[in-house]
């Protein structure tokens, strides 16, 4: 019986724009649900003068709002193995953030 073992592939690959996505989009807030095998990562934005006001608010010790308003930039659902690959890629890019700050830091 043959079996298949996952492998990882490097490929050049080239996005191209659509009308929609010609422009970046800030956000600063995210969720991420999952469902039935796919995951759901909602990416939005919160006034940063909104943000600092409620950390104000705690830092004085007074009680901080329950709920918030913020806008909705956009969803994107990709199936777990996806999740997986994207998961592997933040922590490289992390990874190479930390190094980049110790390297500064020894100048």
């Amino acid at each position: 019986m043959s079996e298949t073992k996952d492998a990882t592939i490097a490929l050049n690959v080239w996005l191209k724009l659509s009308e929609s996505s010609a422009h970046p989009r800030a956000a600063n807030y995210t969720n991420i649900g999952v469902a039935q095998g796919i995951a759901y990562l909602d990416f939005g934005f919160i006034e940063p003068a909104f943000l600092a006001a409620i950390a104000k608010t705690a830092k004085d010790g007074q009680a901080a709002p329950k709920s918030m308003d913020g806008h909705f930039v956009t969803r994107v659902a990709m199936d777990v193995g996806a999740l997986t690959r994207l998961e592997q890629q933040i922590q490289q890019v992390l990874v190479g953030l930390r190094e980049g700050r110790k390297a500064k830091a020894k100048k």
